[in-house]
C-alpha cells in the first residue's frame, strides 16, 4: 500500500479530488468541480444569478438577507478564510462532506442515512481523524448509571427528555440506544399521542460524546449498528406527531437527531452548529440527511465545513426551526 502523508494529498488536489475552489459569480466565473472539490460561489455586487451556480456547495454574498441557498455574510473575506482554513486542514472531510450532501436530496431518507454512514465510518480510519484523535485522547470518567431518556406525559402528550444533564445531554451508545427505544415505544403507543421531544439541564444537546468518538473495534459494524439504531429515523417515521423543544447549546446530533421532527421550536439564546469536519469526520447522527431536507444542502453544506455557530433568528429564517418557545 503506497505510504499516506502531504505528497499525496498534494496530488490528490491537484487533480480534483480534494481542496477549494472559489469561483467569483459576480464576475462571470463559472464554477468548477472536481469529484472532491468544494466549490464556494461567491457573489459581492450587482444583482444575484438565479441559476448556473448548481455546481457550487455553497454560495456566500455580503447581502444582507438573501434567499435559499445563498448565505448572507458581512465580510467575505473572513468567510472565504475560514472555509480555506477548514479545507486545508481536513481535506478529505471537508470533500466526503460536499459529495454527501450533493446526493443527499437525491436519495431517499434511508439511504441519504446509509450513505452519510459509510462516509462517516470510512473517515474514522483516516488521517484527519486519527490526528484529531491523537491530539485529543479520551478521557476515563466515571459512569453514570441514571437512565438516558426519561418518558413521561404531559397534557396529553408523551415527552422523551434527554437526560444526561452534568454532559450537556452529549450522545453516547447508551442515550442513542435510550432514544430508539423511547421512540419505539412512542411508534407502538396504542393512542398515537403528540411526543415532545427535549433535554434536561442547560442544553438540549451538546452534540456526541467525544470520549467515545472512534471506540468501536470494528468500522464495519459500527456502520451496521449506527444504520440500525438511527434515532434521526425513528423521529423521521413519528415526525407528523414530534415536536422538538431546543435550548442552550443543539450541536452535532444535538440539531441532527431533531431536524428530522416535524415540527421545531427553540428558546431564546439557543445556537446552533456543526463541528464535525473539524475533526475530520461529517455529520454522523443523521445530519446530512436531516437539515438539508429543512434548508437545502447550500446552507447545510456552510454550516459543516465552516463550523460557525448560527444563532436563532437565523435558524429561523432558514426554516431549520419553525418557532419560538419560553
Amino acid at each position: 500500500m503506497a505510504p499516506e502523508g502531504p505528497e499525496v494529498m498534494a496530488d490528490l488536489i491537484a487533480l480534483g479530488g480534494a481542496g477549494l475552489f472559489v469561483a467569483d459569480l459576480a464576475a462571470g466565473e463559472v464554477p468548477a468541480l472536481g469529484p472532491g472539490v468544494v466549490c464556494v460561489g461567491v457573489h459581492d455586487g450587482g444583482p444575484r444569478p438565479w441559476s448556473g451556480f448548481e455546481a457550487c456547495d455553497i454560495l456566500l454574498t455580503n447581502d444582507e438577507d438573501p434567499p435559499a441557498p445563498w448565505i448572507g455574510v458581512a465580510d467575505l473575506g473572513a468567510a472565504l478564510a475560514r472555509i480555506a482554513a477548514q479545507v486545508a486542514a481536513q481535506p478529505a472531510a471537508a470533500a466526503a462532506c460536499a459529495q454527501v450532501l450533493r446526493a443527499s436530496l437525491q436519495l431517499p431518507f434511508e439511504l441519504a442515512l446509509i450513505q452519510e454512514s459509510l462516509a462517516y465510518s470510512m473517515l474514522l480510519g483516516a488521517e484527519g481523524f486519527l490526528a484529531w484523535r491523537a491530539s485529543n485522547p479520551p478521557r476515563r470518567r466515571p459512569d453514570d448509571l441514571a437512565p438516558r431518556v426519561l418518558i413521561g406525559e404531559a397534557d396529553g402528550a408523551l415527552t422523551l427528555r434527554l437526560n444526561r444533564p452534568a454532559a450537556r445531554n452529549a450522545f453516547d451508545a447508551r442515550m442513542r440506544d435510550a432514544l430508539c427505544a423511547a421512540l419505539a415505544f412512542a411508534a407502538d403507543h396504542p393512542d398515537a399521542p403528540p411526543v415532545i421531544l427535549s433535554g434536561a439541564g442547560p442544553a438540549f444537546s451538546a452534540g456526541g460524546d467525544l470520549d467515545e468518538f472512534g471506540q468501536a473495534g470494528d468500522p464495519g459494524q459500527a456502520h451496521l449498528i449506527r444504520v440500525l439504531r438511527s434515532a434521526a429515523q425513528g423521529v423521521r417515521e413519528l415526525a407528523p406527531r414530534v415536536t422538538a423543544h431546543l435550548h442552550g447549546a443543539c450541536v452535532g446530533a444535538g440539531i441532527e437527531v431533531p431536524a428530522a421532527a416535524g415540527r421545531v421550536v427553540a428558546a431564546e439564546g439557543t445556537l446552533f452548529r456543526l463541528p464535525e469536519v473539524s475533526m475530520g469526520l461529517i455529520p454522523g447522527a443523521g445530519g446530512t440527511a436531516t437539515i438539508p431536507r429543512r434548508i437545502g444542502r447550500h446552507r447545510t453544506c456552510w454550516l459543516a465545513i465552516s463550523g460557525e455557530d448560527i444563532d436563532l433568528a437565523t435558524a429561523l429564517a432558514w426554516r431549520l426551526v419553525d418557532g419560538v418557545w419560553a
